[in-house]
């Protein structure tokens, strides 16, 4: 009996390890390149105003999927809102999709008892983390004005760095 027992466990434990696998290899399939076109997009913005990534060509976008609940996402915030604004009055759009599941007011909520702000976004359905291929917050991907993806940066990163100001603003001549 004990001998079905784990016979019976260790099925189990297969069967779920492979679904993982395909689920994973499904995930890899077609992943974002550096270097070639980025896929069209629709997030929201906090007051619910639809924003289509292919609109933005034309300008170096900054696409930062993150969470309120996300520490190292908290952490990157404040140079990103430096990068916001030393990238004023350039063609250069930040779009900073949160993937918390409570939405519009858990962003805004986090905003205001934590004084950050960022042109934010939501993804109601997920499809853009899907579409991009996310495996975690944060992910970026640095868009050039001709929507070619330039860059994927996984985990923070000072983004008011002179280094990253000056790439990025080089993009945007």
């Amino acid at each position: 009996m004990k001998r079905y027992l784990f016979l019976v466990i260790l099925g189990v434990i297969v069967a779920l390890t492979a679904c993982s696998k395909k689920e994973a290899a499904k995930q890899q399939q077609g992943p974002l390149q550096e270097n070639s076109p980025v896929p069209a997009i629709t997030v929201n913005s906090l007051n619910g105003k639809p924003l289509n990534l292919s609109d933005l060509k034309g300008k170096v976008v900054l696409l930062n999927f993150w969470a309120t609940w996300c520490p190292p996402c908290r952490e990157e915030i404040p140079s990103m809102m430096k990068l916001n604004s030393a990238m004023a009055g350039k063609p250069f759009q930040m779009v900073a999709v949160s993937i918390d599941e409570g939405g519009q007011p858990a962003i805004e909520s986090f905003f205001k008892t934590s004084g950050f702000s960022l042109p934010a976004y939501t993804d109601p359905d997920n499809r853009a983390a899907k579409t991009y291929g996310i495996t975690g917050v944060p992910e970026t991907f640095i868009i050039d004005k001709s929507g070619i993806l330039i860059k994927k940066v996984i985990g923070p990163m000072a983004w008011d760095s002179p280094e990253v100001l000056s790439y990025l603003d080089g993009l945007t001549k």
